[in-house]
């Protein structure tokens, strides 16, 4: 069997070549999979060396130009600046290249949104996600209120006129305008604190029609959740992973970003016990079941990578075995409900269906909400509509003939 064909690197890059072949073997990389890698090192070290540039010139707008040339001279892969992460992360570590910093704000209106980002980071204790979710949200809001001179025009906003946004906003983004509706909210709160505005207008941004209540949770059957298991391969190091992640949204009602979240040292095996980071950082201690920690005993001890960076206990199948993003955990219970015929599931429905499987065993409202960890008897309300026996007890005859 032939072997990866290694590439010889001259120019600028030659001298980092060997340790970066080094670093991708600690990483975890394949030899075919790290030789591909050092072909585009070497690639990238002949065009700058023909321009004359050092590797300190590696910044981003370098790499940008890089890659132009690259797709235009017709390649058909390694075409983006991910495909040379490896190198620029190796090159930070040895100083020779700085690390990419936050883009200063330049505009009145940026900076006043950074303000606002360190606010909901500092203040409220938002996770970085929902902060840039909102600073993204409220991004439009701020750029109307901009004047021909760049300065931004706050002092004279009326509750009109953040009426008037939300309802144009509603027609041009009505799938979102409810998020951005929260986000405004956030955003005119902290403008009163900031003292930008001199009155507070949170309270003058309507409402968004819901439906939300109007239908039942959508939960799986026992038989549905069976095949949805049943669906990973248990034989192989990507389907122990998958197969724990699954048990864990099944029995304990996870949210995905807190299962990609979820640390080697947040588990108390002893105990019988894991912690969980949620939202607003909020630790909460829940019971661990005995099949939840068999399927991650079973990962942790033949599907987890020797080679995975950090704490987390679920990391990428392919090198660099970095933690999961919550939208992996999303996109790993959806190719497993393909794979079970059941359609697209998405992580959040597998909430729905470890609360009502609680409820069908006994569980009360009250035990429901401790276990999904919800910080109103409201939210947890809504699984009152899935008992429907107990509804009937309480359901008074509809008036007619018969009564």
């Amino acid at each position: 069997m032939v072997g990866p064909y290694w590439a010889h690197v001259c120019g600028p890059l030659a001298p980092y070549a060997e340790g970066l072949r080094s670093q991708l073997e600690r990483l975890g990389y394949t030899p075919l999979s790290a030789a591909g890698h050092v072909r585009l090192v070497a690639h990238l070290s002949r065009w700058l060396m023909r321009r004359g540039l050092a590797v300190s010139a590696l910044t981003p707008t370098t790499v940008d130009a890089y890659f132009a040339e690259r797709r235009a001279t017709g390649y058909y892969n390694s075409l983006t600046w991910r495909s040379l992460r490896p190198l620029l992360d190796w090159l930070q570590q040895l100083g020779v290249v700085a690390a990419p910093g936050p883009v200063p704000a330049t505009t009145p209106c940026e900076r006043l949104l950074g303000r606002y980002r360190d606010y909901l980071l500092v203040e409220r204790g938002l996770a970085a996600s929902t902060v840039e979710l909102n600073v993204r949200m409220v991004r439009p809001f701020l750029v109307d209120h901009v004047r021909a001179d760049g300065q931004l025009d706050l002092e004279r906003l009326s509750a009109g006129e953040v009426a008037a946004f939300v309802v144009a906003q509603s027609r041009k983004r009505p799938r979102s305008v409810g998020r951005m509706v929260t986000g405004l909210r956030s955003l005119l709160r902290f403008l009163h604190v900031d003292g930008s505005i001199d009155r507070p207008l949170a309270l003058a941004v309507p409402s968004v029609a819901s439906w939300s209540l109007s239908t039942l949770p959508k939960a799986l059957s026992s038989d549905q959740v069976a095949a949805l298991l049943t669906a990973c391969d248990r034989n192989t190091s990507t389907g122990r992973r998958d197969l724990a992640i699954l048990t864990l949204l099944v029995r304990l009602g996870l949210r995905a970003g807190e299962v990609a979240a979820l640390a080697l040292d947040d588990i108390d095996w002893r105990c019988g016990e894991i912690t969980m980071r949620g939202k607003a950082n909020r630790y909460d201690r829940l019971p661990l079941p005995a099949d939840v920690g068999q399927a991650m005993v079973d990962y942790l001890r033949h599907g987890r990578p020797a080679t995975a960076q950090g704490r987390t206990v679920f990391v990428w199948a392919q090198a660099p075995h970095r933690a999961l993003s919550s939208t992996a955990v999303t996109t790993i219970v959806a190719n497993a409900g393909r794979r079970a015929g059941l359609g697209l599931i998405g992580a959040h429905r597998l909430r729905h269906t470890a609360a009502t499987a609680m409820l069908h065993a006994g569980g009360t409202l009250t035990e429901i909400g401790q276990v999904l960890r919800h910080r109103r008897v409201l939210t947890t309300a809504i699984y009152a509509r899935v008992d429907r026996h107990a509804l009937r007890l309480v359901a008074r005859p509809w008036p007619g003939d018969a009564v």
